[in-house]
């Protein structure tokens, strides 16, 4: 995938930056990495897609990038979304959870108030250390969490202002669903996990779950009505979850949206481009959305065009990516990616704030605002586009549809085949290289999708820490997390999982990347919805 190319020229030199630490785990190892470097296993990700211009203009006469000057920050999506106008009405999503299945989330400034994240049990591969666990070291999930519900302390919705940093719903809680490793990898099994969990937990602890952000996919080589990760996803909606999903990266030519959002009955997003003006008339699909076909398009567009939101320094993006740091940010706290994921996150920031009005509403009702009153690309249409880019304010104020966005759908059975929802997407053991694949999970359980799909119909997959025959987590919550719990038994490649060396699995250190991490990654490909872009960078 391609989208756009180089910038038009050298950027200005930025200022000497402020020095900002680390996520407190282990010391990252540097790796170098050329400018512009792009990485086919993330998705063929393009970097540098602002040209100088754009760049500059972001930039006051002494280089400082300033959020009222760029029209990737959450300001400028914030204020031309309708977000703001909410906000003055006393709408922040407040009282609404939103679940983050993704790379876990940082404690960052923005992220670190009290009761902002409440941490579910650690479904990933770094989940068995202390040091990794639930913390995000891709630095994907934070970036998600950050676009959704961060805000800086002493955020005032009523007067807010661009020189603090807030999400589209600053006050919504966030459910932290880790199930990527520091290199992106996850199992579709582990995603299913999650769904699974979200569903059955939705109101532990004083959650009130309404919202699933989903910025994952696969390209799944089986029909949503028996893949499923498509089932799990229906699972949650049917629960009264509204699930928000990336269209996929893969470009407006690509015949399919990725799984689970090719399954209409759930909201599907794509990505606006906003041509570096805050102009909305000459707004376009983003060239790296996926187009789908006439059967199955994106139902309605987001922001998702060189969005910057929280960094996580030393994660792996931050590492491996540095042109994705923000030119000019004396702060040295943001980062700027571009994808479907960051109109994924947009979306489900404008929903919380929905429901937070108007906390009756059905997923399915949720799904047919937005697409009743998204406002269409009148001078650029495109059939990906689907119904237009959401307008929240419209939403806010609009009757409620009377027919049924999901109506005559028929429900995904769930009883296809686990390897065929990967996708070709697997992950590696690093111990001996060996390919997770077939019909196992990813603790290495075998697979019965008819039993599965049975069991999570009737939100009944999860036993305390227990899923699919095997102990993931522990048993109940301390504190604000969900307790952890030691994984025994045989992984999918023959070993124990008491073989692994967890106490060397820190995230910064690379150690389960180690002799190349191409080879010995957790995954083989991506983490398919996202793709990270700089203002700067060039490829």
């Amino acid at each position: 995938m391609s989208v756009g190319g180089p910038a038009d020229a050298a950027t200005p030199p930025p200022p000497k930056p402020v020095k900002v630490e680390p996520v407190k785990v282990a010391k990252p190892k540097p790796v170098k990495k050329s400018k512009g470097h792009t990485d086919a296993g993330i998705g063929g990700t393009a970097w540098g897609d602002l040209s100088a211009s754009e760049a500059a203009s972001a930039l006051d006469a002494a280089g400082v990038w300033g959020a009222d000057r760029d029209q990737g920050s959450l300001w400028a999506v914030t204020s031309g979304s309708g977000a703001q106008a909410a906000w003055a009405k006393g709408l922040t999503g407040k009282d609404v959870t939103v679940a983050v299945i993704d790379t876990g989330i940082a404690p960052v400034a923005g992220l670190d108030g009290n009761d902002k994240v409440v941490n579910g049990p650690d479904l990933s591969f770094d989940g068995q250390s202390t040091g990794t666990r639930y913390v995000d070291g891709y630095g994907h999930g934070t970036h998600m969490a950050g676009i959704i519900a961060g805000h800086d302390d002493g955020f005032d919705p009523k007067h807010p202002d661009a020189t603090g940093f807030a999400g589209v719903a600053p006050d919504a809680q966030l459910l932290n669903m880790k199930v990527g490793a520091a290199d992106g990898g996850a199992d579709v099994s582990q995603v299913i996990a999650a769904l699974d969990w979200v569903t059955e937990h939705r109101k532990d602890h004083g959650m009130n779950v309404r919202v699933v952000n989903l910025a994952y996919g696969t390209a799944s080589v089986q029909p949503w009505q028996v893949d499923p990760l498509a089932r799990a996803v229906e699972n949650a909606w049917n629960a009264g979850l509204v699930v928000v999903t990336a269209a996929g990266n893969d470009g407006l030519d690509a015949a399919s949206l990725l799984m689970p959002a090719v399954d209409p009955h759930i909201l599907a997003v794509g990505a606006v481009d906003n041509e570096g003006t805050s102009d909305q008339s000459d707004d376009v699909v983003a060239a790296f959305t996926n187009g789908g076909n006439a059967t199955r398009r994106p139902d309605v567009l987001a922001p998702g065009k060189s969005v910057v939101s929280l960094r996580v320094p030393g994660s792996y993006v931050d590492t491996e990516h540095p042109e994705g740091l923000v030119t000019g940010d004396v702060s040295g706290r943001f980062f700027r990616g571009s994808g479907t994921s960051q109109a994924t996150a947009v979306a489900s920031g404008e929903i919380a704030l929905l429901l937070q009005a108007r906390p009756g509403l059905t997923p399915d009702q949720v799904k047919a605002l937005l697409i009743s009153t998204a406002d269409p690309l009148v001078a650029h249409p495109d059939p990906a586009m689907g119904a237009g880019v959401t307008d929240v304010a419209a939403a806010l104020m609009a009757k409620v549809p009377s027919a049924s966005a999901g109506a005559g759908l028929p429900d995904g059975t769930g009883t296809g085949s686990l390897e065929a929802s990967r996708g070709g997407e697997h992950v590696i053991d690093p111990a001996n290289g060996d390919v997770l694949s077939g019909e196992v999970d990813a603790l290495g359980s075998p697979w019965n999708s008819t039993a599965w799909a049975a069991a999570s119909a009737k939100r009944d997959t999860w036993s305390g820490g227990a899923w699919n025959g095997r102990v993931w987590a522990g048993k109940s919550w301390a504190k604000d997390d969900w307790a952890a719990a030691t994984w025994t038994g045989a992984s999918w490649s023959g070993l124990d999982w008491a073989t692994h060396p967890w106490s060397d699995a820190s995230w910064q250190a690379r150690s389960w990347r180690n002799r190349g991490w191409a080879a010995r990654s957790w995954r083989e490909k991506s983490w398919q919805a996202r793709s990270w872009r700089s203002l700067s960078g060039t490829e």
